[in-house]
């Protein structure tokens, strides 16, 4: 029999979460035609253009390589603009990426509520967040080091 930590049964649990929730989102934003990585990115950019490449790659959750592959897609689509500025190139919006961000934005923050609500009891959700929290803050600590 294997002798697995409480430690490793809870990162296994949330490894399994945030694959199954991927799952749900890209089936729900397939109407928006859209995917849970490319939302992220949108959302980031959105949220802080404009930002860098890397800066964007820091903030999301695809991988170094797969954030130029995403760039240039988003780019074909007329989502977002990147201009060059010496050696960094800066990220922003289009007029159709803030279109569509704001379409989207609104029915995935509903979706995911949905999700948490129809399990978690608002106190529940407020002690999930809290220990999350702390859990996210040590492992950015640590990469920091």
């Amino acid at each position: 029999m294997k002798k697995n930590t409480l430690g490793s049964l809870i990162w296994l649990r949330i490894v399994r979460f945030m694959h199954q929730s991927n799952q749900l989102s890209n089936d729900f934003l397939k109407q928006f035609d859209i995917t849970v990585a490319q939302f992220d990115v949108l959302n980031q950019v959105w949220s802080y253009q404009p930002l860098t490449q890397s800066e964007l790659a820091a903030r999301v959750t695809v991988s170094e390589g797969g954030i130029s592959r995403m760039l240039a897609r988003l780019e074909q689509e007329g989502y977002i603009q990147r201009k060059q500025d010496w050696k960094t190139k800066w990220i922003s919006l289009t007029s159709k990426g803030e279109t569509k961000i704001e379409e989207v934005f609104e029915n995935q923050l509903a979706f995911q509520t949905s999700v948490v609500d129809d399990c978690l009891t608002e106190e529940e959700q407020r002690t999930l967040y809290t220990l999350m929290s702390k859990l996210q803050k040590h492992t950015e600590s640590k990469l920091k080091k």
